[in-house]
C-alpha cells in the first residue's frame, strides 16, 4: 500500500487542469470505473465527480474562449437591432456539448442568451 505524506503549510495537492483532465478522461475506459481510476491515482473517487462538476459549469479559468464557424442557409438575411435576428429564417446553433439550438424567425437577444445558456449546463 503506498502512502503520501504531505508536510508543510500547504496540506493540499495541487492538481494542474491538464492532470485533471487526463485523470477525467480515463474514466469509462475499457470498462474503467470512477472508483478505479481513483484508486490508480490515490485520489478518492469524490475529488473526480468535484472535477467534473466544475468542468461541466466551466470553472476553467484559464480556457480561452472559442469561435466556432457559422453557415448560414437560404435566402438573404436581413439585419436588425438583434444580433441573432434571422427574419423568417431558420437558425442553428451547435453547441460544444454537442447540443445543436434550432430557431424559426426572430428571438430577443436576451432570450437566446438565456436558451443558450441553459443548454449549456443541462
Amino acid at each position: 500500500m503506498r502512502q503520501e505524506v504531505l508536510i508543510g503549510v500547504e496540506r493540499r495537492r495541487r492538481w494542474p487542469t491538464e492532470q485533471k483532465l487526463q485523470i477525467l478522461s480515463e474514466v469509462g475506459v475499457d470498462g474503467a470505473t470512477v472508483a478505479d481510476v481513483a484508486r490508480r491515482h490515490d485520489i478518492s473517487r469524490q475529488q473526480i465527480y468535484q472535477w467534473r462538476r466544475d468542468m461541466r459549469r466551466g470553472s476553467r479559468a484559464e480556457e480561452a474562449p472559442h469561435f466556432l464557424p457559422v453557415e448560414l442557409h437560404g435566402g438573404e438575411v436581413r439585419a436588425s437591432g438583434s444580433a441573432f435576428a434571422v427574419d423568417d429564417r431558420r437558425l442553428e446553433i451547435g453547441l460544444r456539448n454537442g447540443r445543436t439550438i434550432r430557431i424559426m424567425g426572430n428571438l430577443p437577444d436576451s432570450l437566446l442568451a438565456r436558451v443558450i445558456r441553459i443548454a449549456e449546463t443541462a
